[in-house]
């Protein structure tokens, strides 16, 4: 396991971090995933108040004793921005119960997914007014934000100074937030990547033509490779279900150098196959369409239909695309049969692109079953 300083925390994480989201069949599973961690070399676990019981579980397992004391380990949970300090002082401290710790390494702002939520932020009596006496206290010690909104949200909530770490969606497959990336660094934040196996593209179960593009390397390690040969990125995130999902992430976990030239040429043949599929059908993911009077998220739905296109990632087309107006804020935006062919988009669209053709394309090869956040 090799271990990076995570930004201006000063502290030394494991590239990557337990995240506990999905370890909640029994307490029992969750001890043993988190000792399988521990053993590994993860020195980071991750949590949050919205996990169902989550905390409860981590701290039931910090009580019986783990085979790292509690000095070498660092314990994040992350709690939803609210509108008045009152309720994020009880928040705080019943997470702090629920873990049985006198103090967090770090607490992240959960889901700072709109721009109320920002303002509820820079409130002269909001929720980081508790969170800087808890700071002051010496209950939290470092504290940043996770988003899963705008770019323009998130380079907002960065430039407000507040944070020390960022929580963010960045995969191969989703690059849209590399300038929030560069800021970040900039500012010498921690930059911890959410989810890369799962929200990057499903990638523990890939469809055989990304297999077959990505050899010989699997599309999981070649993920995250893609991440972890950049040096700005300081941990990323796992969410096992069981101790054996554990097993085959983590052996890319000593690899984490500039990228060699073998999987140079691997991502050259993803994005020259993605070209050749999609010919001039091909959306480049400027954002020049929006607003949408029908508030469809046309990036993000034109998004999945070039990786279905290109690379038959249908399982997970379908599996983001039913979370579009399942999800609220934390997802946002209509599905594409609401299109009325207003035709607002097609003179902004640079390349051109029929877009209403290509969202009722769309529509009618990932609508299935609606889907929603694990919590919500």
């Amino acid at each position: 396991m090799q271990y990076r300083r995570f930004g201006k925390t000063n502290l030394h994480l494991s590239v990557f971090s337990l995240g506990t989201m999905r370890y909640l069949a029994s307490f029992e599973n969750a001890h043993q995933i988190i000792e399988q961690a521990l053993a590994l070399g993860i020195n980071h676990l991750e949590t949050a108040r919205g996990y169902g019981k989550s905390e409860e579980y981590l701290g039931r397992a910090l009580k019986a004793g783990l085979s790292i004391p509690r000095t070498k380990l660092y314990i994040t949970t992350k709690i939803s921005a609210t509108a008045d300090a009152d309720t994020m002082r009880r928040y705080i401290d019943e997470s702090l119960e629920r873990l049985q710790l006198d103090y967090l390494d770090c607490l992240g702002v959960h889901g700072l997914n709109t721009w109320q939520h920002l303002e509820w932020v820079q409130a002269k009596n909001g929720c980081m007014k508790a969170v800087e006496e808890a700071v002051a206290d010496g209950r939290v010690r470092h504290v940043g934000f996770s988003s899963h909104g705008s770019l323009e949200l998130i380079q907002a909530a960065i430039k407000t100074n507040f944070f020390e770490f960022v929580n963010l969606h960045y995969y191969y497959f989703f690059q849209r937030h590399a300038p929030a990336i560069q800021l970040a660094a900039e500012k010498d934040m921690g930059i911890f990547i959410i989810s890369p196996a799962d929200k990057g593209g499903k990638l523990y179960t890939p469809p055989q033509t990304l297999k077959d593009l990505c050899h010989p390397y699997s599309p999981l390690e070649l993920s995250y490779r893609f991440l972890l040969g950049d040096n700005r990125i300081n941990t990323l995130s796992i969410g096992p279900a069981n101790p054996d999902e554990l097993i085959e992430p983590l052996q890319v976990a000593d690899h984490d150098g500039e990228l060699k030239s073998a999987e140079i040429s691997a991502f050259q043949r993803l994005e020259n196959h993605q070209k050749l599929a999609l010919g001039t059908d091909k959306c480049s993911q400027c954002y020049a369409c929006l607003p949408c009077p029908e508030n469809i998220n046309i990036p993000e739905v034109l998004r999945l239909r070039n990786l279905v296109v290109a690379y038959d990632m249908k399982d997970y087309g379908q599996y983001r695309y039913g979370m579009l107006e399942n999800a609220g804020h934390w997802f946002p935006g209509m599905k594409s049969d609401r299109c009325t062919e207003c035709g607002d988009c097609l003179p902004r669209c640079p390349e051109k692109l029929d877009i209403p053709e290509l969202l009722e394309d769309t529509h009618q090869k990932l609508n299935g079953k609606a889907g929603r956040r694990l919590w919500g």
